[in-house]
This record gives C-alpha cells, structure tokens and sequence, in this order.
C-alpha cells in the first residue's frame, strides 16, 4: 500500500496527547483531511493499534494550527476529538489541555518567533470563537518543558503555561444560559444549560444515584446511567438550539456535588459517553462560572467559603484543577474571562504515515 508522509509533532497538552500539525499540511478538501486524520490516530479500532492514538478519548485527539489574518492574532486553532470506534472527527467542540501545546508547538514548528524570558502568543480558537493569550517559557529563545509545576492526571512536574480566555460566553449557542433561564427540569432531573468556553449541561450527581464515593471504573461500568443521561442531554441539547446532537460530542454533561476535599465543587466530566479520567480545562471553566451565577445548579452546590475571590478549584476523578474566573453579570447576560496553569511536553517531532 503507497503511503505518504505528514510533517508532525506528538506532543501532551495538559491531560490529553496527540499529533499537532500545521492546518497546511493536511489535505484542505474536509472529507479528505478527515481520512487522514482518522489514519493518523488509527481510528476506528478500540485499541487504536495502527495509528498514534491511544484507546481512549483523551488520546484520541488532534491540534491544527495556522498563522492567523485576524488583528492581534498570532496563531488559528482548530481542535479535533477522533472517535475511538468509530470513522469520526468532530470539530465542533474545544479542547483547553490540547490548547496547553498550541503555544509550544507553533514555535517549534516556526509560526512563532520565541522571545528571550517568556513569549506571549494570542490563540483564535476556531471552534469558540474564544481569544486566548498563552504565556510560554521560553529562556534563551528555546521552548523549556522541564519545571516545577504540577497537574492532577499528569505524572511528574513541567513548565508552568499559563492561559488567559476571553471571548467565552454563547461558545456554540451564541448566549449564556441558551434556554433563557438558569435551572429547568429534564426529565425529572433539575438542571442548568449553559455555555461558557464550552456549552454544558449540569446536573446533581445525587438525582442519578451517585453517591461521590464510586470509582472511575465503576461510573464508566455503569451502562444505564450512561443511557439515563443521554436522555437528558439529547433533549438538552434540542432545548439549547444545537438540534439532533445524538451524533455529537457537545453538549457535555457535568454531574456536580459538594467538594469533598477541600476544593470548591466536585465534578464528574462526561465526555459525554464516558468519564473523563480528570477533568477538562474548558469544561472546568464552564463549571467554575456556572458556580459564580446565582440561579445555577453548581452555584448551590459550591462550598460556602468560595463566595469571594477569583481562584475557584473544581475536585475530578483525578485530584483537582484550579481556575481564575472574573464574572460580571446583570443576570440574563455576562461578561467573563478566566485564566488557567497548565503543562506540556514535546513527545516526538517527525512525520506521521497515512494511506496515500
């Protein structure tokens, strides 16, 4: 079989791990550039054994970047979740950890020139619509990766990144609360619709009878609270005006309760038909602000003692994330930016093989 090379780098951002390429070294025609995409990762196949995914959602991803024509833009980003088992790549959601490897890996694959110190790079993220200002270090001009900075879900310590977002309300829908109120009921399920940096719908973990004690092997064993969900989100998902989403990875599902370890709020991130191992960046965002907005679900349940202040630290699966959120709101409508510290690691730099 005649195969052809794609230029690439492998690289960890935050969490989640897969190839970023240069927009311009895929095909441009969108079914073509899918194809080489799901060849890439070694989709569909549960074990992804011909291709550099890794079985699972979180690395089954691809960053696209390009120089960008926008005023004050560095670099366009545009995120691909591959599906594992099935001939899918969908463009409609973000990725906040792949984000993490935008800003490292438009230098290293010359978009952007390095400063000496720290290099500051503006992101347009093509999926949102969202403006995101990446801090790199950068001393003597060179990407450095090693540092002292620790994230739950990730072994070992990096550089810290950090990532400041703007432009995060209406994301996909185009309004803060897209059904118009802040908590309705599904189903007999209360819950809030929102979208900030990514859309959501958030519900108590206890109305599915899920105590917080259970595994992440135990809530992803759980086939009919998986279906029970689902339910919910499809008709979420037709009430926040994204239609038939049954194919679609947006909205996602926050199950939300009181922390249990001294952080503001526990969250189980779905993503949506299975849990997160950690928690992700632009959902963490989402959460963090719905926490922020009277009315909310997570506004209920977040401990009293997160009332004031910017930093605002969401439990997951694995530990925790920490967010720094500024929300201004009248009510029906907000204005919101959020800033978050991340890592990343350049895996491997080279070409990857896909069918010709």
């Amino acid at each position: 079989m005649a195969q052809r090379a794609i230029p690439c780098l492998l690289m960890r951002g935050g969490t989640s791990r897969g190839p970023f390429f240069r927009l311009s070294d895929l095909p441009q025609e969108t079914a073509e550039r899918d194809n080489a995409i799901l060849a890439a990762v070694g989709s569909p196949d549960p074990r992804q054994i011909d291709g550099l995914g890794g079985g699972n959602s979180l690395t089954s991803k691809v960053a696209m970047i390009s120089p960008s024509a926008r005023d004050g833009v560095d670099v366009d980003y545009l995120f691909a979740q591959v599906s594992v088992d099935r001939a899918a790549v969908d463009t409609q959601p973000s990725c906040g950890n792949m984000l993490a490897g935008v800003g490292p890996a438009a230098i290293e694959l010359g978009l952007v020139p390095a400063s000496d110190g720290e290099t500051r790079i503006v992101i347009h993220n093509e999926n949102t619509g969202s403006r995101i200002e990446s801090v790199v270090q950068t001393p003597g001009g060179q990407v450095r990766y090693d540092g002292n900075l620790a994230i739950d879900g990730v072994p070992g310590a990096g550089a810290p990144i950090v990532m400041n977002f703007s432009n995060l309300v209406g994301s996909k829908t185009g309004a803060l609360f897209p059904t118009g109120r802040q908590r309705e009921t599904i189903h007999d399920i209360d819950v809030s619709c929102i979208d900030v940096a990514m859309p959501m719908v958030l519900l108590r973990a206890s109305d599915v009878d899920l105590t917080g004690d259970e595994t992440h092997a135990q809530v992803n064993a759980d086939t009919g609270l998986f279906e029970r969900i689902e339910e919910i989100r499809l008709e979420a998902g037709r009430r926040m005006g994204l239609g038939d989403v049954s194919g679609m990875v947006i909205p996602k599902v926050g199950l939300i309760g009181p922390a249990r370890n001294g952080g503001d709020i526990h969250s189980w991130y779905l993503t949506p038909h299975d849990l997160h191992a950690a928690h992700a960046v632009t959902g963490a965002i989402c959460v963090a602000s719905a926490a922020r907005l009277h009315g909310t679900i997570a506004h209920e349940l977040t401990a009293p003692h997160a009332a004031g202040g910017a930093d605002f630290t969401i439990e997951h699966p694995s530990g925790k994330i920490a967010v720094r959120v500024d929300v201004r709101s009248d009510g029906a409508a907000a204005e919101i930016s959020a800033g978050v510290l991340r890592t990343a690691r350049l895996i491997m730099r080279g070409e990857v093989m896909v069918p010709a």
